[in-house]
């Protein structure tokens, strides 16, 4: 259904608001805002959250928080990381990505970013040699005031906590339980986001089923469109969107947060320099934010 132009030239002025912290989250977030309902049919009325994250600011902050250094060190981070997620994955639900709904999810993300076979194949085979890891999720305030989920695999939870503890406080943060209240976990098809527009991306978002766009780029500074739905409808939305056209680049769940936190410059360099430091800490997997920058 096409949303009218007139609507979307609004939604482009809005301002994003912007999203729990669970120690064991569920097998594998963004601004929002809900608006009134945006057309009407013979059917119920429904809701649709648009993400109006693709304003200045949020591009700006996209850009500053990616990986510094050399591609091949961070895809080389990458790797690592996502071999981490297949082994843990494994384990908890066997190496069979057809029953195994979150390996699936993240055998995708691996072919996603060129994650080459040989790796991807060895870090199915060695996670029954590996030693049992367990999942964590640390709530943290950052530099301005921001807020962060760290997603941890250690086999250490100890010796895990007390690092994670010492790179916040080195780097303007601490622990804070707070914050998980922040987020909320939402399931996150990413797609390409070359040769479409913000008008279609929202027609398909409605069609599809989707609560939510967003625009976004990849680490290769690559334009992706990542429609958040509730993570029980993940794959239904994938399927649908793929039968919209769409070029799917990975779907699985992320913590998106409820309200965003607006930085300055500053506090902007700073936040990146700790989610850089969380990032180099191996048994760090992901890092969350609510991040927003000032225009």
């Amino acid at each position: 259904m096409v949303v009218g132009t007139t609507l979307l030239r609004a939604l482009r002025t809005l301002r994003p608001p912007t999203g729990a912290l669970g120690r064991h989250p569920a097998p594998f977030q963004p601004s929002s805002c809900v608006l009134s309902p945006l057309w009407r049919t013979t059917c119920p009325i429904r809701t649709l959250r648009v993400s109006v994250a693709w304003c200045a600011g949020h591009n700006k902050w996209s850009k500053v928080k990616h990986i510094k250094g050399p591609k091949d060190e961070a895809r080389a981070r990458i790797f690592m990381k996502l071999g981490m997620l297949i082994r843990f994955a494994v384990r908890e639900g066997g190496s069979n990505p057809e029953r195994n709904t979150n390996l699936a999810n993240i055998l995708e993300q691996c072919r996603s970013k060129n994650m080459p076979k040989a790796a991807i194949d060895a870090a199915i085979k060695g996670a029954e040699k590996a030693k049992p890891a367990s999942h964590h999720l640390f709530a943290a305030r950052g530099p301005g005031g921001c807020l962060l989920l760290v997603e941890v695999l250690t086999e250490n939870t100890s010796y895990a906590t007390q690092n994670i503890k010492r790179l916040l406080t080195k780097n303007g943060g601490m622990l804070s339980e707070g914050a998980r209240h922040n987020f909320v976990q939402r399931g996150v098809v990413v797609a390409s986001g070359q040769n479409i527009t913000t008008e279609r991306a929202l027609e398909l978002a409605v069609e599809a089923g989707a609560e939510d766009v967003q625009e976004a780029e990849d680490e290769e500074e690559t334009p992706q469109m990542k429609f958040i739905c509730a993570v029980v409808d993940l794959n239904k939305i994938r399927g649908s969107l793929q039968g919209l056209g769409m070029q799917i680049s990975s779907a699985g769940w992320e913590f998106v947060p409820r309200s965003n936190t607006s930085l300055d410059q500053d506090q902007l360099e700073e936040a990146s320099s700790l989610i850089e430091a969380l990032n180099d800490y191996p048994d760090v997997v992901r890092v969350w934010d609510n991040i927003q920058a000032d225009s």
